[in-house]
């Protein structure tokens, strides 16, 4: 049993913003494979078999800060190891199109990741990291991250989520060391 876990924030104000370009690649996966999302855990769920594993796509719904109590209700209502769960969050040190799976690390001020290592207690999770780039200098990085992709970042923003759709199905297959040999970019 495995979970990927998109963060994000809910709202159609949020959609299409560089914050929620985990909840995007989990919608992308529940896309393809005809999953349906329901509300449960403090977020909403989908289920299916991907790659010959029972697999959960969560989006938590308590907005970023707080995306920690969705992703512990899931693992421990169904006694799910930390080692297979994947959190693909947004992360402004690496520029759009770049990609990043590492196992463990600090939060690096992302608040969503923080919310979730307070909660289970640990910094070994596994992430991957889909780069948004740094905001121009005039822009507040609360303001940038909360902004909406622009049409020039489209077909690059396609291009990582199809990776990252990759990377995806090489780690539910334990495939670590391939995904990060592929797909770091």
């Amino acid at each position: 049993m495995k979970v990927i876990v998109g963060l994000g924030n809910p709202g159609s104000q949020y959609e299409e913003t560089r914050h929620n370009i985990g909840f995007l690649l989990v919608d992308l996966l529940a896309e393809v494979h005809k999953l349906q999302f329901r509300a449960k855990f403090q977020g909403l769920l989908a289920e299916g078999n991907i790659e010959g594993e029972r697999l959960f796509l969560l989006k938590p719904q308590t907005f970023m800060n707080l995306s920690g109590r969705s992703v512990s209700e899931l693992i421990h209502f169904y006694k799910i190891a930390q080692e297979d769960v994947l959190i693909v969050q947004d992360d402004m040190d690496l520029p759009l199109g770049k990609i990043r799976l590492r196992d463990q690390g600090s939060a690096g001020g992302h608040n969503g990741i923080k919310s979730i290592q307070a909660e289970l207690g640990s910094e070994k999770l596994w992430r991957l990291k889909l780069g948004i780039g740094r905001p121009p200098k005039e822009w507040d990085p609360a303001r940038y991250v909360l902004a909406p992709f622009v049409e020039d970042e489209f077909a690059l923003l396609d291009d990582v989520l199809g990776r990252a759709e990759k990377a995806s199905y090489l780690w539910i297959k334990g495939e670590f060391e391939r995904a990060m040999n592929l797909y770091h970019r």
